[in-house]
């Protein structure tokens, strides 16, 4: 006997998540939350049953996930969204590989856990403090550059 299942019913019984307060905590499909999903392949179920069809399957994914990835790394150092485009493409790669899908999980929760911890009034604080304190080191800095050289253009334009 587990404690998921009670042998005197004879069917499953899922536990949902609870938290401390007695509340239901997570997003529970059919008993399972989000963290508790199989891993591995999403692909259709006539593409896993050939096996040759799947390995194709899985290299068109491998594929396009790279391009994703690829224009993402290109859009870093360039005007875009590269972070967010980079994540797309694990997203899709995640779609058929379990590496990829432990990858999410272990960002999602990091940038969760980030998220709550810029929440805190201690650290909101902080932030302000030092945006404040690099902005008036910057206007000092653009003030003594006006005082000294003037708002002049670096080259020579006349009419």
């Amino acid at each position: 006997m587990s404690a998921d299942s009670d042998e005197r019913d004879g069917g499953a019984v899922r536990a949902n998540p609870v938290s401390a307060t007695g509340d239901v905590t997570g997003d529970v499909t059919e008993g399972v939350t989000k963290e508790d999903r199989v891993l591995g392949s999403r692909a259709p179920g006539f593409i896993k049953a050939s096996r040759t069809l799947h390995l194709s399957w899985q290299v068109g994914v491998f594929v396009v996930g790279l391009a994703v990835v690829v224009a993402g790394i290109i859009m870093l150092p360039l005007p875009g969204p590269g972070w967010l485009v980079i994540f797309g493409g694990m997203a899709i790669w995640a779609t058929e590989f379990v590496w990829a899908q432990l990858v999410l999980r272990w960002t999602r929760r990091r940038v969760t856990e980030a998220a709550q911890r810029a929440l805190d009034p201690k650290v909101r604080r902080r932030n302000i403090i030092l945006t404040v304190i690099g902005l008036v080191i910057i206007v000092v800095l653009v003030g003594i550059y006006v005082w000294k050289f003037g708002i002049t253009m670096p080259w020579k334009i006349h009419e």
